[in-house]
């Protein structure tokens, strides 16, 4: 799947990702995996399900990752875009592409973690857990979110 913007293209093709732009962000920039080693988010993106890879050119600015089973579940994870991409719409043109995609519609549950965008996931139906008390979690807090 690819759709263009302007200047910019989102693609889901695996092949385009630029291993060493997204494993700089996440080890240096973000705060949910900071210090993540190379063989560790190799191992997670070889195991994840949807890429989206957002370019400028050639150049990756941006992704965001897909864990689902295409029907009852699906993560979202791992979703930046570089800051000097940043102001001008391109995490909201990101999500309505993955929320767009025609293989995720029959998913009944999305999950993510967030510690400062929920105005942006908010607008794609993302909220609290409404019932907080039917979900457990085992968590390893290393990474400190």
């Amino acid at each position: 799947m690819e759709v263009q913007q302007g200047e910019y293209l989102i693609s889901t093709d695996p092949a385009r990702l630029q291993f060493d732009v997204i494993h700089d962000f996440l080890a240096n920039k973000s705060y949910w995996a900071p210090g993540i080693s190379r063989e560790t988010l190799r191992k997670q993106l070889d195991s994840s399900t949807l890429h989206y890879g957002l370019y400028h050119g050639e150049n990756q600015v941006g992704y965001a990752q897909v864990l689902t089973n295409y029907t009852s579940f699906a993560y979202l994870g791992n979703v930046f875009v570089l800051e000097e991409h940043r102001g001008k719409g391109l995490s909201k043109w990101l999500m309505q592409t993955v929320m767009s995609h025609p293989d995720l519609q029959q998913i009944r549950r999305w999950m993510l973690a967030t510690r400062d965008a929920h105005g942006l996931y908010r607008q794609f139906g993302f909220t609290e857990l409404d019932k907080p008390e039917l979900f457990m979690q085992k968590f390893d807090d290393r990474w400190g979110l």
